[in-house]
């Protein structure tokens, strides 16, 4: 009886294998990149870069060039290959949250602009310059966070929405609507109930006529 197993391994040997590489190009249009295969550095033809989500909701997120990603052969072609599955290093690390201070854990959705881009050579460790502020949303098991830099918030928690910007803080809650640290302003008229900040009048004093103008 004849071993096959030799001859399986052997032909198994013989199918395009999953691969990682560097971003070498992105059209801006389609989202298809070209690889350069680590190690070696050979580059790929044009290849679809997978999406996160496709259909009547779509997510669209094309790579930077640089980016370190894997490539996953069709049936064994590696010259048919899906580009997929971006991953961290020690160049390009999981972002922190302004929120937390922490990255995001276990169950958590952390969505951060600005990071900084990774190196286009591949011989260099130093990433693009990190914007100062940039638009993120952390979400975690209890809380919704988002905003602009670290001074421009939201938050969004059960029973209450709170924002700052700067000094100022403006709490929607259960209890009503509280604005700390700066003044409210409107061009329209403030109403409590049916009665008219502009438009009120006084019974007392003055035989229920309208009272005078502000003096200041």
């Amino acid at each position: 009886m004849i071993d096959s197993r030799p001859m399986a391994f052997a032909a198994g040997g013989t199918y395009g294998q999953q691969e990682n590489g560097l971003i070498s190009a992105v059209d801006p249009v389609t989202h298809d990149v070209k690889v350069k295969v680590m190690p070696g550095g050979v580059e790929t033809g044009w290849l679809p870069f997978a999406a996160v989500q496709v259909g009547d909701l779509c997510i669209s997120c094309p790579p930077n060039v640089g980016t370190q990603v894997h490539l996953l052969p069709v049936c064994g072609d590696p010259e048919h290959s899906v580009v997929a599955a971006p991953v961290f290093c020690t160049v390009m690390p999981p972002p922190v949250s302004p929120a937390t201070g922490k990255v995001a854990q276990p169950g958590e959705y952390l969505l951060m602009a600005g990071c900084g881009a990774p190196p286009v050579d591949e011989k260099s460790r130093e990433r693009g310059e990190v914007a100062q502020a940039a638009p993120w949303m952390h979400v975690t098991r209890d809380t919704l966070y988002s905003g602009v830099g670290g001074d421009t918030t939201a938050t969004i928690k059960d029973g209450q929405h709170q924002w700052k910007a700067g000094g100022v803080t403006a709490t929607l809650s259960a209890s009503g609507f509280e604005v700390t640290g700066g003044n409210i302003t409107t061009d329209k008229d403030v109403k409590a109930g049916s009665i008219s900040f502009i438009g009120h009048v006084h019974s007392n004093g003055n035989k229920g006529e309208d009272t005078g103008a502000p003096v200041g």
